[in-house]
């Protein structure tokens, strides 16, 4: 065990240092094979089968439509439809992101394209009303890992299918909480905000004008909310796989960027194809080292190794379920989110099991941890990427993320975690049985 603890320390070390994620775990398996003596032959066969998968297609897919997404006008449709509803009251333009990047991440499944996309909608307008730009910057960029909660999510998808689980009761299973979270962020956005007199509000438009407004924008925001209720309907009533959504969603989404919205050009498309098939190699590329470390670490008896801590510690399951919550925030401070799950889910569902905890339940404690530590620094990957996109220093957003950690995702985390029925009470519901 010696051995595998000194691998586990070069990856975080290799990661600290910026070394690229598949870099890191493939040394940490070079290692191991050498100094375990094990024979090499198995890495190939093995990595190509845990790849060769048909739930990996969805993977490619949903990337794809975020990107096209991004790249044309649907994130604004959204944004202006959802603006009708809580956008003349103070701080509500900070609901309507939360709400959009809720929907958008509902569509495209990804935190990356949610920040990039809404952000560029909705910063310029809260910059416009008087909000103070860390608060904005640092908000979107809270609401952005809603894309891994809302359903469907390539993570989730990455999940049940490293875990053995259906991917309908892992999407399932992180609806409430990524509700829960979507309310928690509202409701600290607006008591920040309740006494803060630069932000000004739209003045509100009443009988003939406000009725104008909301036929023009309903109009233009259709097709956009057309799209959630394909792909989610289809998927929750079993008309579609989640892979045969993620394809329906891309044949939708073309043909919407071009013809209603007119924002889809080639060119963009040809960017957008090429995109996820860049992003998509680097997820394979980094899952065939993952999961073969992973493999390793389950060959040197690793789970039996943490049972027999975990139950040295403690027999309680609300004991077990905050140390696991330790790790995987942990984890998730230090690695991108898709490297903590594909390392740490193999592992820690027979650990969980033991203890009597659902792998379905642990899909949405993953999930909230993960999306934690995207916005946690060291590694914090997410908030960085919220700087470039708003122009907005990372000091600057640290300190209202750390209010939003506190008072939205905490809140959240704790409520998945001892409240087992969010996170299953909907697959019970809709699936029968988990």
């Amino acid at each position: 065990m010696l051995v595998v603890g000194l691998a586990m320390l070069i990856v975080v070390i290799m990661l600290t240092l910026s070394v690229p994620v598949m870099y890191s775990f493939i040394t940490a398996v070079f290692i191991l094979v050498y100094h375990l003596k094990l024979d090499p032959s198995f890495m190939l066969p093995y990595g190509f089968d845990v790849l060769n998968a048909v739930v990996m297609l969805c993977v490619p897919l949903y990337i794809l439509v975020g990107n096209i997404m991004q790249k044309s006008a649907i994130g604004e449709a959204l944004v202006d439809f959802i603006d009708l509803f809580v956008g003349n009251i103070r701080g509500g333009l900070g609901v309507v992101s939360v709400y959009s990047s809720a929907v958008f991440g509902a569509i495209s499944g990804s935190c990356n394209a949610t920040l990039v996309c809404i952000g560029s909608v909705m910063l310029p307008k809260m910059y416009d009303q008087g909000y103070p730009k860390g608060h904005a910057a640092a908000l979107i960029t809270n609401a952005a890992p809603l894309g891994l909660l809302i359903p469907p999510s390539s993570t989730m998808i990455i999940y049940a299918w490293v875990a053995r689980q259906s991917i309908l009761a892992c999407f399932l299973a992180t609806v409430l909480p990524g509700l829960f979270l979507a309310t928690t962020l509202s409701i600290t956005n607006l008591v920040m905000l309740r006494n803060n007199t630069n932000i000004q509000l739209v003045e509100k438009k009443y009988g003939r004008e406000r009725w104008d407004e909301i036929k023009t924008k309903t109009k233009w925001g259709t097709p956009a909310l057309l799209m959630p209720i394909i792909v989610l309907g289809g998927t929750y009533s079993g008309i579609f796989t989640p892979t045969e959504s993620a394809a329906i969603a891309v044949f939708y989404a073309i043909p919407v960027g071009f013809l209603f919205y007119k924002k889809l050009t080639l060119r963009f498309l040809m960017e957008a194809l090429l995109d996820a098939a860049e992003t998509t190699g680097s997820v394979l590329v980094m899952s065939f080292g993952i999961m073969i470390l992973s493999r390793l670490l389950i060959m040197q008896e690793l789970p039996e190794l943490m049972m027999g801590v975990l139950k040295s510690i403690s027999k309680d399951p609300r004991v077990i379920l905050l140390i696991i919550n330790l790790m995987l925030l942990g984890l998730g401070m230090i690695m991108d989110d898709l490297s903590a799950m594909l390392l740490s889910v193999p592992i820690l569902v027979p650990v969980v099991a033991s203890f009597g905890v659902h792998p379905v339940h642990l899909a949405a404690i993953v999930g909230v941890n993960l999306g934690l530590g995207v916005i946690t620094p060291p590694c914090a990957p997410l908030l960085y990427l919220g700087s470039r996109v708003s122009g907005v220093s990372a000091l600057e957003m640290l300190p209202p993320t750390m209010w939003f950690i506190l008072f939205a995702w905490f809140p959240t985390l704790i409520a998945v975690t001892y409240f087992p029925e969010l996170s299953l009470w909907l697959p019970k519901l809709v699936l029968g049985t988990v």
